[in-house]
């Protein structure tokens, strides 16, 4: 079955009671029992809600792989990945990556223990010497965020293969229409819905797939045993939204396209990040793992200045100065003073997150008024 079929169809039924076409939203906490131990697969909502089964099987069929598990917001499904972990264990993280993921491995889980590396994962010496006997977990960024990086997939999994140490993926950048992990050699995919998969910046939400019946009962085993769940309204949306999400993804790719080509050749823009660049030094990866190369492009200005970037971010009005991505309207930020201000200013700057850089959530407006909207701001 072809992605835009699976996106419509995949672990979707009509609804038994009525046909309905559309998932009904199960607005319920409990379910009515036959008798003790006698019911229709649902107990409680916090354990399972149809809502939700109905999304975890669908982003699951997209993954190509076989167990879903939907929580309250991307951290949540983030800390669901770490609570696999004991103290003493190490993670491998790539030294490029949002913000909130940072925080939360080094203010909440680096004190219970856990110890974690931030390396350069697109050089594979380097991982091959940071890994050691302690390491149970791989966490991967692809495209990184906001730098827009490219890490080899295949080629980590590779590595590790045979160990016991968990390749885990943030997929939220590629969405499965552009990337399967799964396939590329990883264990965990995790994505926040809240981006591409709802695509309407209408709700908030986070989610993991897996292949593999062991790991997919633990990552159950936390989810209802931490309570950290998406609501049967939240998961409503997210179905809704991913049944266009080919159809976004062509169109944030194609607009994307344009937009860094016009940056590429501003007098005012000093280097641009987008995987799908000839001179992006990780494009032929690129090619090679993914279908496009996504609509989210970082810039940073000649000489800089952040005062010359906020006046940027402050003359846009098709692009709206907001936190977050993926949404079918364009934004625009400043990554060092928003997304990732959790992370200490010497480790931005060394990871090439500067004063100037300015992050794009391309969106799928007419592409001529989005460019025009930044060749203003720019000049």
């Amino acid at each position: 079955m072809k992605f835009g079929t699976k996106a419509i169809h995949a672990g979707l039924t009509p609804d038994s009671a009525t046909g309905a076409i559309m998932t009904p939203i199960y607005q319920t906490s409990t379910f009515i029992q036959n008798g003790v131990g006698n019911h229709k697969g649902f107990e409680y909502a916090r354990s399972a809600n149809p809502t939700r089964s109905a999304l975890e099987s669908n982003i699951a069929a997209l993954e190509n792989g076989k167990f879903g598990a939907a929580f309250g917001s991307g951290i949540a499904a983030i800390d669901c990945v770490l609570k696999m972990l004991k103290p003493g264990d190490e993670v491998i993280a790539t030294n490029d990556l949002y913000g909130g993921t940072y925080r939360i491995f080094k203010t909440i889980f680096e004190q219970y223990g856990i110890v974690f590396h931030f390396i350069d994962l697109g050089n594979i010496d380097v991982l091959k010497a940071t890994i050691n006997t302690k390491t149970k977990l791989i966490w991967v960024e692809t495209p990184t965020n906001p730098t827009l990086q490219i890490i080899d997939i295949k080629a980590i999994a590779g590595l590790i293969n045979s160990s016991n140490i968990l390749l885990a993926v943030d997929n939220t950048f590629a969405t499965p229409y552009l990337q399967t992990p799964l396939d590329l050699g990883a264990d965990i995919v995790m994505h926040s819905a809240t981006k591409y998969l709802g695509g309407h910046s209408d709700v908030v939400m986070g989610i993991l797939v897996c292949k593999d019946e062991k790991l997919g009962k633990e990552i159950y085993r936390i989810q209802n045993s931490s309570g950290a769940i998406c609501g049967p309204m939240d998961a409503f949306l997210v179905l809704r939204g991913i049944k266009t999400l080919h159809l976004r993804m062509q169109a944030h790719c194609k607009n994307a396209l344009e937009i860094a080509s016009f940056l590429k050749g501003h007098n005012k823009v000093d280097k641009v990040y987008w995987p799908g660049l000839s001179d992006h030094k990780n494009h032929l990866i690129a090619k090679e793992q993914m279908l496009g190369f996504g609509g989210m492009i970082s810039f940073s200005l000649v000489g800089d200045s952040k005062q010359e970037a906020l006046k940027v971010l402050n003359k846009t009005s098709v692009f709206s100065l907001a936190e977050s991505l993926g949404g079918v309207e364009s934004l625009i930020g400043h990554p060092a003073t928003m997304t990732h201000a959790a992370i200490p200013k010497e480790e931005r700057i060394k990871n090439g997150i500067t004063d100037s850089l300015i992050r794009l959530s391309v969106g799928v407006e007419d592409v001529a008024d989005l460019i025009n909207d930044l060749k203003q701001a720019l000049e």
